[in-house]
């Protein structure tokens, strides 16, 4: 590998490949919203993508440059037992690595994508992945379906994930003596490593592929039944509804009905969408007894043959509807390999009080 990354092309060159690459999987085939992150690596810098931004809306300069020897000093370091302090002190180290000039803050997932050899990462959240990741059978299948990947159970991202992918990937390398190309995250999503870009569309369409092939003998198809959208007097009814339920002026934005996911599947669409919809009529009663629940106000609200994403602006709204209709697509998915597999209460929690999942949902 050192001699690979000692034959690299210019730091424009490589710049422009991860571009291409992160609008390559940047589409929603691959993640929703922020969701996702790229890398690229020379032996001394890694450059990865700055949370909280879109694939799609990267360029060669927005990229954060990281010095992979300070980086390196989170391997070693003597971190608290607390997350949420273990997770600011690995914040500010972090930020100590990050070479000066750019602005924004290193995707959390950089020291997991600088203790992959290749060159290139791009680490994405498919619901064609995540049918299976987040599925009671994932690991069973994952291991029949795709011999040569790893599959990891769900662990907290950040410095907690880091560390134990360290670590299995270490394992694989003694068993195979090579690094892993394709990772898999239970209820999270997929890593991809190769030296080329031609290798990372090459191992992607390979795991499309596989996939689509099992949904298709289980017979379970690729997309979300979703029912027709109701006349326009039916939705404008239905905003005003929501809107007297909570007490206030909120973005609406509505879908025809489809079967919501009733818990938590991954890190992402708590972020966007939160854990739980309302499924019942919105009331100022039912939201009131949602917030007393949960500590915040629905995001999702499902009832009548809708479901509707409701947040203080348009574009909040919508991707808490795009990240509903995701999260019901992956449960969808999900039949075909034993049913959904929610994430647990403890790993929910840490999700929705993660400082570093606040300032990603704030940069959309």
């Amino acid at each position: 590998m050192a001699k690979i990354l000692n034959q690299a092309g210019t730091q424009d060159q490589l710049l422009r490949e991860i571009t291409e690459l992160s609008h390559a999987f940047g589409t929603t085939d691959y993640v929703r919203a922020g969701g996702g992150n790229t890398s690229v690596k020379t032996q001394t810098t890694l450059w990865v993508k700055p949370s909280g931004t879109t694939l799609l809306g990267l360029t060669p300069q927005s990229f954060i440059a990281m010095d992979r020897a300070r980086l390196g000093t989170l391997y070693n370091l003597q971190t608290p037992t607390e997350s949420l302090t273990r997770e600011a002190l690995v914040k500010t180290v972090m930020e100590q690595a990050a070479l000066p000039g750019i602005s924004g803050r290193a995707s959390v997932e950089a020291p997991l994508h600088d203790s992959l050899d290749a060159r290139f990462v791009v680490h994405t959240h498919p619901a064609l992945v995540n049918g299976m990741t987040c599925a009671v059978k994932g690991r069973e299948v994952c291991h029949a379906v795709f011999p040569d990947a790893l599959w990891l159970d769900y662990v907290d991202p950040g410095y907690t994930l880091c560390m134990r992918v360290r670590g299995e990937v270490g394992q694989y390398k003694k068993r195979h003596g090579r690094q892993p190309s394709v990772i898999f995250l239970k209820n999270h999503g997929v890593f991809v490593a190769a030296d080329a870009p031609n290798e990372v569309h090459a191992l992607y369409a390979a795991i499309f592929d596989r996939l689509a092939e099992r949904y298709d003998k289980a017979g379970v198809g690729l997309r979300l039944p979703v029912a027709p959208l109701p006349e326009a007097t039916a939705v404008d009814l239905a905003r005003q509804k929501i809107r007297r339920a909570f007490g206030r002026d909120v973005a609406i934005a509505v879908s025809g009905g489809f079967e919501c996911a009733k818990g938590p599947i991954s890190p992402d669409h708590i972020v966007y969408s939160k854990a739980y919809p309302l499924v019942a009529e919105p009331t100022a009663a039912s939201i009131l007894a949602y917030r007393q629940r949960f500590g915040y106000d629905p995001q999702v609200i499902a009832w009548d043959g809708l479901v509707c994403g409701a947040a203080a602006t348009d574009k909040q709204a919508a991707l808490s509807l795009e990240l509903a209709q995701d999260g019901a697509l992956v449960q969808h998915l999900a039949v075909a390999f034993g049913g959904i597999e929610y994430m647990t209460e403890s790993a929910r929690l840490f999700i929705e009080n993660w400082e570093v999942e606040s300032y990603r949902r704030k940069q959309i």
